[in-house]
């Protein structure tokens, strides 16, 4: 399907919405959006990403619909617009989190006739908004999707035949119970370490004493507060379950160090090492 020219509508021109809205404008697709912000939409048209503005009377072109906004936000859109969208389009949203974005919007797209899928761009930096977005956002990148049925090899070549464009490196197909699981650990809890480990008062007179580490330890620091603790908090109860893990292992590291317990502590260190080693296949000593 990607190789025909498709209507893309794409709801929020901020970091992932605009950085789909550019892909698929690049890739020769006419796009279609809509934002809060008219400023914004307004300076899409300018540019060219964007041709029209996604709303009532025009959303019914769509062979594809981005939803890229806050989980809530996401809902309240597809249930404003549901009886607007036409049934042969897909719509994905982008939301950090899935159960509560895919138990309310599955039977939204059952009831009027249309397919959403729930979706995921492992993709982003610190900084948020259009301006920092590109078309280049998701090269390579994973996209994770939660289809509500997981019985048909040919809807799931459509949905990669529809994101084709945006060059995605790999596809992950899941639950939404399983997407939020791991989220936790993988993305969430970076956000919540990387914001607490600069609360140290040694932040602010680390400039001289720090490399690498450091700027890798604190990048995600940098967040959108508003965005991240509502994530955060709909996903509370696998976050826990993590920031519990961390806490009992931080505390291990802390009483080697009160007791003075070398042997404790290399054994600690090398349990990490080889944790690491056999996630990346690599034999780090080696290299």
């Amino acid at each position: 399907m990607s190789e025909q020219k498709l209507t893309v509508g794409v709801v929020g021109l901020g970091l992932m919405g605009g950085s789909f809205a550019k892909a698929y404008h690049e890739a020769g697709h006419t796009v279609l959006a809509f934002n809060r912000s008219r400023d914004t939409l307004e300076i899409a048209m300018m540019n060219g990403v964007v041709e029209d503005e996604l709303n009532e009377q025009t959303i019914g072109r769509c062979d594809l619909i981005i939803v890229a906004l806050y989980p809530q936000a996401t809902i309240d859109y597809l249930k404003k617009m549901a009886p607007y969208i036409a049934s042969h389009t897909v719509v994905i949203d982008t939301c950090g989190v899935k159960r509560l974005v895919c138990e309310a919007c599955f039977p939204i797209a059952e009831e009027y006739g249309f397919t959403f899928v729930g979706g995921h761009p492992m993709a982003g930096t610190q900084f948020s908004g259009y301006k920092y977005s590109r078309a280049s956002m998701y090269k390579d990148a994973a996209m994770i999707i939660v289809p509500a049925r997981f019985d048909s090899i040919d809807f799931f070549d459509e949905v990669k035949s529809l994101l084709a464009p945006c060059k995605f490196g790999r596809m992950t197909i899941t639950t939404a119970e399983n997407h939020d699981r791991m989220i936790a650990f993988s993305s969430q809890m970076a956000h919540v370490v990387s914001n607490a480990f600069v609360k140290s008062p040694s932040a602010r007179e680390h400039k001289g004493y720090s490399a690498g580490s450091y700027k890798d330890m604190t990048r995600v620091a940098w967040l959108n507060e508003t965005m991240w603790a509502e994530l955060f908090l709909e996903n509370k109860d696998y976050l826990l379950q993590e920031l519990d893990v961390l806490i009992d292992n931080l505390g291990q590291y802390r009483e080697a160090l009160v007791q003075e317990d070398e042997p404790a502590m290399k054994e600690l260190l090398k349990e990490g090492r080889l944790i690491k080693e056999e996630v990346d296949k690599v034999d780090y000593r080696s290299r």
